[in-house]
């Protein structure tokens, strides 16, 4: 659970979880564009996601491609949910 804690505890890389917990495959270069970052931060950031066990990835050419990984343990998927969900209600009392 650390891990996955750390790995969160990051706003780029909560950032980038939340573009691909929607479903969908996501290129380096997509997410680069998206969150205004340089190719190897993304990286570094997908990879400390990658470990965690939160996304999965495969290589297509010269770009890897990410993915919310579909075998996570459900406890685990709850809580990064109740995290997009406290963030998005958070946002909503600020505005």
């Amino acid at each position: 659970m650390q891990t996955v804690l750390n790995a969160i505890a990051d706003p780029l890389r909560r950032r980038a979880l939340h573009i691909l917990w929607g479903g969908g495959e996501h290129c380096v270069c997509e997410l680069m564009a998206k969150l205004d970052a340089s190719q190897s931060r993304m990286s570094r950031h997908m990879k400390t996601l990658k470990d965690a066990g939160l996304v999965t990835d495969r290589r297509d050419a010269q770009w890897v491609r990410y993915r919310r990984n579909t075998n996570l343990a459900p406890e685990i998927a709850a809580v990064i949910d109740a995290v997009f969900a406290a963030e998005a209600s958070q946002e909503r009392t600020v505005a």
